[in-house]
């Protein structure tokens, strides 16, 4: 009776001093202890349902891939603005691999989407585009664009590009489409927030078929590749903001053919090549270029790619805020590229269309807000 007394006063004594170390060990390391005790869940719940947890694994990096997608294209578009650069092809866009859409649910064939942010700003704009869309609009504008939200003061400035060897001369920013006027048609003015604060190499790039127009022409090659077809274009562009910034750093353009032939996204730079900029109000450094003043008589010359050519005169009359060439002649631009009717003459040569062509330009395919075909 003694001896069973003493063992069960021995194991009291054990069972008390065991659990105070225990005590003792968590109070002193609560932390390590939480985290083990974290470690030791997860660990659990992977042994038992290791497809389950591997799935929502899968399913968390897809949910948040979007947000850190574009944090870490913003990040590249910051440096490369910061650095007044014009990106890695020098004509303010990269490729960027395949397309990723998010939030295309609803969307029908001709159907548009275009909407603001928390702050008012231009957000992501998305399109169904279809084919007659395309060949209704080639050729000519469908409407006027419209002031993107905080649109800031304009002047004419000179932009030296250095994947060309060509000075710009003309207004430093546009009001660059998301979704183009040669892919939706009058549906690109329907709202203002399907328009952005774009300096001019972001909207054409350094040739004219870099920045956003490099990314319209990849699916304005695809209508071209297949006229008249009845797949459709899913098309999305999404302005990357830094902070409270109202004028975007740049945007992601996402085209993706409803066959898969096509699919791509391309990142464009809102940026200009020896400019600083603020995008919080679209204030810069760049001096207002002033044009010299030619009499109609003077005989000017430009360099281009087949040599210097000679300004001719000849009349012209104005359609408004347009500057019409006679028959026969024509606007060249300084990329080799002619128009009928102009808004500032003195940004192109004025020359017969014979000439024009012999010496290697060729018809614009389609204008903008200050030339026409």
């Amino acid at each position: 009776m003694k001896f069973r007394k003493n063992v069960l006063l021995s194991i009291f004594i054990l069972l008390f001093a065991g659990g105070t170390l225990t005590a003792c060990g968590s109070d002193e390391s609560q932390p390590s202890s939480t985290h083990s005790s974290q470690v030791r869940s997860s660990s659990q719940s992977s042994e038992m349902a290791a497809p389950k947890t591997h799935h929502q694994k899968h399913h968390a990096r897809a949910k948040s891939s979007p947000n850190q997608h574009h944090e870490a294209i913003l990040s590249k578009l910051i440096s490369y603005t910061d650095k007044e650069s014009a990106g890695p092809t020098g004509d303010y866009y990269w490729v960027n691999g395949k397309a990723h859409f998010t939030k295309f649910a609803g969307l029908k064939a001709g159907d548009y989407r275009f909407g603001a942010d928390s702050q008012g700003r231009s957000a992501t704009a998305r399109a169904v585009l279809t084919y007659s869309e395309y060949e209704a609009s080639r050729g000519s504008r469908q409407g006027e664009p419209l002031d993107p939200p905080a649109w800031p003061e304009n002047k004419i400035v000179a932009i030296s590009y250095g994947l060309t060897g060509r000075t710009y001369h003309g207004y430093l920013y546009n009001k660059s489409h998301s979704i183009g006027d040669s892919l939706l048609g009058t549906k690109s003015y329907t709202s203002e927030y399907n328009f952005t604060t774009g300096t001019r190499p972001q909207n054409v790039g350094a040739d004219q078929n870099g920045g956003m127009r490099f990314a319209e022409e990849s699916a304005e090659n695809f209508w071209e590749s297949y006229p008249g077809t009845h797949h459709v274009i899913y098309y999305q562009t999404t302005p990357l903001y830094k902070g409270n910034e109202t004028m975007p750093r740049g945007s992601i353009v996402d085209v993706r053919s409803s066959d898969k032939t096509l699919n791509t996204e391309i990142v464009v730079i809102n940026s200009a090549e020896g400019i600083h900029l603020n995008y919080s109000d679209g204030s810069n450094n760049a001096k207002t270029y002033v044009r010299p003043h030619h009499s109609q008589n003077s005989a000017n010359t430009r360099s281009t790619n087949s040599g210097a050519r000679s300004q001719q005169t000849g009349s012209t009359h104005t359609d408004g805020p347009w500057t019409v060439a006679e028959s026969g002649m024509v606007f060249v631009s300084d990329t080799n590229k002619y128009y009928s009717e102009v808004k500032n003459p003195n940004n192109y040569q004025y020359e017969s269309q014979s000439q024009a062509n012999a010496s290697g330009s060729t018809q614009a395919s389609r204008g903008n807000q200050y030339a026409r075909p």
